[in-house]
């Protein structure tokens, strides 16, 4: 017997419809280059997004063409997000930091045909002009003259009407493609489709989770160019949410004037940002006054516990998310069950800096080395493998399709453990694990105890050949801004928490670390930098 539903699509262009009928005065705030304010509504969002789905139709795009967007956090990188989809074509967002090489490797693999770019980075497009194949460039120009062979962004919009578009979309059709990061090897390409982006942002809304409804105000810190702003975009609109767009103006303090004077109740971004955040949260107490409401949402890297109860302190509750570009990114959220809140306050800073629970229809397993899934037992570590109906199945191009297994697993290349909750733990990457006499070592840990020394601001431990036990920890230590602390003291503070032999052989004081241009650090390049590290004959316990 077959069900007598009806055969309606899941389109992302969908959620930006019902918004627009239904929340069509929210408001959309724009933090402008030079500082300034723009605001419109969630009707304007709708009709410019119509609008430019029928400009480029007119133009000849065609159902399945890539059209790159180079934008920082703004009023029209939204309208990309909702009315290239519209158009039935496949917004690529293009990351603002990319090296030129890779930003015209990727521009051309993935075949975009037409860019919009914003006219405070038209350097970068001309870094990459003569490498790539665009046909048509539109820049959002704000009263600069425009390069040659570009079109203004804004007459695009105005030769065409604001009615709606094409209805010949399927929900299995490709909606926007995000390229992997590159920290190893080349960018990888990785396509949503138009149901995907729906039920992410219907179970990333979740109470549970990400817990969004319309009378959230949303500010993604994170860019919209790495992995679509963890969905928040979607979900934003989904459920008529006015959202506070950050532009390029991402210094802590403008960053807690908008959710000050914005009133915002939901902001994400990665650990690099709230270090920033919580410094000045600090320095400055009473400064800013900020929504009781206030959730931070923390992904890209795992947080330290010390994290979570420096935001307790300020009344500020931050929630731990881990996702990847081939997740669409969010695939477990961490919030306690019921009958946790009585758990020993220890207990509790542990569980919250986990990775958390899986998101409804994400299945998750841990793999051991001899490729049986390992027990939930929060002791036995695995590769973490997932699936899901807005997971990955291959990558653009059908690069590297030993990353999936036979049955549709994908390889995270995270090392984890499960408690018997179901709790997900990253205790490292696979690449990043330290292999010292036999026994592994797990970086993040010792990552996340240094940042909770008072002086630290911020920690990577990488592994360096060692002569006796082939590998040992090496410790690169940023301190906070006029502080200082010997060696030996914080190797004292580690061996608190961490066994004697998991302790580094050596602590190196620098003054920043590198990162990628969506805040993860660049254990690749440190590895590379620190090849030559020469231990003593006779290794004291700190060498600084």
């Amino acid at each position: 017997m077959k069900s007598t539903m009806m055969a309606f699509p899941l389109l992302a262009p969908s959620m930006l419809e019902r918004a627009g009928k239904l929340f069509p005065r929210v408001e959309i705030m724009s933090s402008l280059p030079n500082g300034d304010r723009h605001r419109y509504t969630i009707c304007d969002l709708l009709r410019r997004s119509r609008r430019l789905a029928n400009a480029l139709c007119d133009a000849g795009i065609r159902k399945g063409d890539r059209v790159g967007t180079l934008l920082w956090n703004g009023h029209e990188h939204l309208e990309a997000y909702f009315g290239i989809p519209a158009a039935g074509a496949v917004v690529h967002t293009l990351s603002v930091r990319q090296h030129p090489d890779e930003l015209s490797y990727i521009m051309n693999q993935a075949e975009d045909r037409f860019l919009i770019v914003e006219d405070v980075l038209l350097d970068i497009w001309r870094q990459v002009n003569s490498r790539v194949k665009c046909e048509r460039v539109f820049v959002v120009n704000r009263g600069s003259s425009l390069p040659e062979g570009t079109e203004s962004y804004e007459e695009f919009l105005a030769q065409s009407v604001d009615n709606l578009v094409r209805s010949d979309i399927e929900e299995g059709d490709a909606a926007a493609i995000c390229y992997t990061s590159g920290t190893t090897g080349r960018p990888k390409g990785v396509t949503y489709s138009h149901r995907a982006l729906v039920l992410h942002s219907l179970a990333s809304s979740m109470p549970d989770h990400f817990n969004i409804s319309r009378h959230d105000v949303v500010l993604p810190v994170v860019p919209m160019y790495h992995v679509n702003a963890w969905g928040l975009p979607y979900s934003a609109i989904l459920n008529g949410c006015k959202q506070v767009l950050p532009g390029r103006n991402l210094q802590p303090h403008n960053l807690l004037d908008l959710m000050q004077e914005e009133r915002v109740t939901l902001v994400a971004g990665v650990p690099t940002i709230w270090i920033g955040i919580l410094n000045a949260l600090e320095k400055q107490p009473g400064r800013w006054n900020l929504s009781n409401k206030l959730r931070i949402l923390i992904g890209g890297a795992a947080a330290p516990e010390s994290m979570f109860r420096r935001f307790d302190k300020l009344g500020i509750h931050a929630i731990q998310a881990w996702g990847m570009t081939e997740t669409s990114p969010v695939a477990t959220v961490c919030s306690t069950k019921p009958g946790m809140e009585t758990w020993p306050e220890e207990e509790l800073y542990k569980l919250r800096a986990r990775q958390g629970l899986p998101l409804p229809f994400v299945d998750l397993r841990a793999v051991g080395d001899e490729g049986s899934e390992v027990p939930w037992d929060g002791q036995t570590s695995g590769e973490l493998q997932v699936r899901g109906p807005w997971i990955s199945g291959s990558y653009f191009g059908n690069e590297q399709p030993d990353k999936w297994t036979e049955e549709g697993w994908f390889r995270t290349g995270d090392v984890v453990t499960i408690d018997s909750e179901g709790y997900v733990k990253i205790t490292d990457r696979l690449k990043d694990l330290i292999k010292s006499g036999g026994e592994w070592i797990s970086s993040v840990d010792l990552e996340n105890a240094l940042v909770g020394h008072a002086a630290v601001r911020e920690a990577a431990v990488i592994a360096v050949p060692h002569p006796k036990w082939q590998e040992r920890p090496l410790a690169l230590v940023v301190l906070k801004e006029n502080m200082t602390v010997e060696p030996g003291e914080v190797r004292s503070f580690l061996e608190r928490t961490v066994a004697p032999w998991q302790v580094p052989d050596a602590f190196v004081f620098v003054p920043e670390l590198p990162h990628t241009s969506t805040g993860k650090l660049l254990k690749g390049k440190l590895r590379q930098d620190y090849s030559q590290w020469k231990w003593d004959t006779e290794p004291s316990p700190v060498v600084s």
